[in-house]
């Protein structure tokens, strides 16, 4: 079997290939489709590809597979730290890939699966409209600023914030410019709308994320974005993994006979996943719920952001133990769900129903919406009742 070393950039590819202790071959590859092909039939069937994980990643891997044994992709961090060289050149990066490779050094990561790839580029896709609509809104803001008109009382974006908007003195140049960003920014509103329609869509036929939009503080955009992150959930052997996966555990330093030093998250993994899930602990923050009590418990001793980031750690547990043991969550809201899966379902462009009513309903209905909140609303004053007795520090044993 021989190694075979690909460090890849935008234009080429530098391979090397190890075999029987010693490179035999350095040379480069064109990053062309055809190209990659051509190498890849060069290759020998036993023949096992390493590279590291960058953006065409995932389209190297589906050329080059057919052709070998196994495509491995690295992790590109915890290489620089096992391999660190004083000369780093394209040949001696290539050649440290199919040596750790080789000797069994490697640290590899998972790759998705085309239907895992597909929903994180329309997470990302999402995600970078929404950047694109809060640069839209902060030029709306510059140019309001720079003109001196005072700030608006209510929602700026919204119908009367629009009819405002239309009477503001502005010169003739800086009312072109504000139209345009307002343009842009419409534009924009209606592709996040088509963006997140097809989430929705992908959303409502997955039982995965079904199943997470029953815990409090997860939307449809959360679960998506959540889901697309893990891939298969069986990859994370505990759920303290799967938090360090989305950067959610605090960073460790310890030498010697010094005791543990906790900082500050390591942020290190899907920044999309992670700050969704931070959304979602907001979200629980203000609803009756397990959830709730946990983030107050915390708030209580070190804020509210440090409280959101734990109980998004928290969810992170949750979300593992869920898709994991493939069980319901205990506090989850009947009506409540229905009522939410609902207007999903309605978004995505379902027919609106007549006659019979359906589970929704529900929720409407002020004995059951009431009756579900005290169910939950007594599960976090339980909590807050265990910690409390945590708290209380036992009588000290009298002496003498």
């Amino acid at each position: 079997m021989r190694s075979i070393g690909m460090d890849v950039h935008r234009s080429f590819a530098q391979v090397a290939i190890f075999d029987d202790g010693s490179i035999v071959a350095n040379f480069r590859v064109d990053m062309e489709h055809d190209a990659v092909v051509v190498f890849g039939r060069s290759l020998q069937a036993d023949d096992e590809v390493v590279l590291e994980a960058t953006g065409n990643t995932a389209t190297i891997v589906r050329l080059l597979t057919p052709f070998v044994a196994r495509v491995v992709i690295a992790n590109p961090l915890q290489v620089k730290a096992i391999a660190h060289a004083r000369v780093k050149t394209d040949k001696v990066d290539a050649k440290i890939l199919a040596q750790l490779h080789a000797a069994g050094f490697l640290p590899e990561v998972w790759a998705a699966d085309d239907e895992t790839l597909a929903l994180r580029r329309l997470v990302s896709e999402r995600a970078a409209v929404v950047r694109s609509i809060r640069r839209s809104k902060s030029r709306v803001q510059a140019v309001l600023h720079a003109n001196l008109i005072p700030k608006y009382a209510g929602h700026l974006f919204g119908k009367g914030g629009r009819r405002w908007l239309a009477k503001a003195p502005l010169p003739k140049t800086e009312r072109d410019l504000l139209e345009r960003h307002l343009d842009e920014l419409d534009w924009l509103a209606g592709r996040l709308e088509t963006l997140e329609r097809d989430l929705i869509h992908i959303s409502l036929d997955d039982p995965r994320m079904r199943k997470l939009m029953t815990v409090a503080g997860i939307s449809s955009v959360i679960a998506t974005a959540v889901i697309a992150s893990i891939g298969d959930i069986s990859r994370f052997a505990t759920p303290e993994k799967l938090a360090s996966y989305f950067g959610l555990t605090p960073r460790i330093r310890q030498s010697g006979d010094r005791g543990a030093i906790h900082g500050r998250i390591s942020k290190q993994g899907n920044a999309t996943a992670r700050t969704m899930l931070v959304e979602a602990a907001w979200g629980a923050a203000s609803v009756p719920g397990p959830l709730r009590a946990f983030f107050l418990r915390i708030k209580d001793r070190k804020g509210a952001n440090v409280a959101a980031v734990a109980t998004a750690r928290k969810i992170a547990t949750l979300i593992w133990h869920l898709l994991t043991k493939d069980a319901p969550y205990q506090w989850a809201r009947p009506a409540f769900v229905a009522m939410k899966m609902r207007k999903l379902e309605l978004r995505a462009g379902a027919p609106k129903a007549h006659g019979k009513a359906g589970p929704g309903r529900d929720y409407w209905i002020k004995e059951l919406r009431h009756r579900e909140i005290e169910l939950v609303a007594n599960a976090e004053n339980a909590y807050a009742r265990m910690v409390e007795a945590w708290r209380e520090k036992p009588p000290k044993p009298k002496t003498g």
